[in-house]
């Protein structure tokens, strides 16, 4: 099964960057696409300019059952602050977790990986993530370090999550994602759209000892120990995507994709479960408020998804969330006159 998921892995990683450089490249030679100005505007031969602060995180959650508590593993990621440019569809951000904004030494040093790919070419929305983490936080009820009540550091625990998303706007001549998510564009009239498409992740959480336990029953049911959670899911999804604009200028987007999702799921431990195929529920949600308009743009923004995982021989459901939150000051630079 490892062997597998590691192939599983390998084409995913050169399916998200054959798919970055494939739009990447693509947006030079496209036309531009039309769309209804009156709704929102687009600045060509202008660069956006941003500074920001952002924030990714990953949680790996493991509800209560009985004789157990509801477990969260996270990484000790850090808030940074950056800089950033956006000429037409292609961005580039600069960031770093200075010391002065990040005081929590005590929840141990996290070594990761984090990349986070967010593309709204025309009439597409593209998210593409890869992660790596060694050394993962514990939250608990029955768990506390010195100074950190109902945490425990695990340097022990590595963590692998990779994964594309691609949705189509179907309504791409009113609405803008670019205006709440990259600020290259401004949205002046209220409009919604819908939006279907699909994605594939892949998930590898292991340890030198138990991730999970669960003591054996009064009643005689056997308890059992987890070190390593693996998986690999695929599906079809649908969803809205809505910007309220007031006078204009400050909008509220919000966005929601549901998803059903073909699973394939392994577990290792003291009781170790069968590769299990089933059915599972995932979401992307996207949201934004602020104030924009053909010069300044001030925001906070999130992008973010969540699967729910359901392993043989585990009494509950897994869930896995990833995301990435930012507050943005940006301006529009124009750079020739068109």
């Amino acid at each position: 099964m490892t062997k597998r998921y590691s192939i599983v892995t390998a084409v995913l990683t050169c399916m998200a960057a054959c798919t970055c450089c494939m739009f990447s490249g693509a947006v030079y030679a496209q036309k531009e696409v039309r769309h209804d100005s009156s709704y929102f505007v687009t600045f060509p031969g202008t660069v956006t300019g941003r500074f920001y602060f952002s924030k990714k995180y990953t949680s790996f959650h493991v509800p209560a059952s009985d004789g157990t508590s509801a477990s969260t593993y996270r990484p000790n990621t850090k808030l940074t602050m950056g800089v950033g440019a956006t000429y037409r569809n292609l961005s580039l951000n600069l960031a770093y977790g200075f010391d002065f904004l990040n005081h929590d030494e005590e929840k141990g040093n996290t070594r990761s990986i984090d990349l986070q790919l967010h593309l709204y070419p025309a009439k597409w929305s593209i998210d593409l993530l890869a992660e790596s983490h060694h050394g993962l936080g514990l939250y608990s009820s029955s768990t506390s370090q010195p100074g950190v009540e109902g945490y425990y550091y695990r340097p022990d625990i590595r963590q692998r999550f990779i994964g594309a998303a691609v949705f189509r706007v179907l309504n791409h001549e009113r609405f803008s994602y670019n205006a709440a998510m990259i600020q290259n564009e401004w949205q002046k009239k209220s409009a919604g759209t819908f939006l279907f498409g699909g994605h594939a992740y892949s998930e590898r959480i292991t340890a030198d000892s138990a991730l999970i336990t669960k003591e054996a029953g009064s009643d005689g049911t056997p308890g059992y120990s987890i070190d390593k959670v693996n998986f690999f899911s695929f599906g079809p999804g649908v969803g809205y995507a809505y910007t309220l604009v007031i006078k204009k200028h400050f909008f509220v987007t919000g966005s929601l994709i549901g998803s059903a999702n073909f699973l394939f799921s392994s577990q290792s431990g003291s009781s170790p479960g069968k590769d299990r195929f089933s059915l599972n529920p995932s979401i992307i949600y996207k949201g934004a408020i602020g104030y924009n308009s053909n010069t300044w743009c001030v925001t906070a923004n999130i992008a973010a998804n969540t699967l729910w995982v359901n392993p043989d021989s585990s009494p509950f459901r897994y869930s896995l969330s990833t995301g990435n939150y930012r507050i943005i000051l940006a301006k529009k630079i124009r750079l020739k006159k068109h």
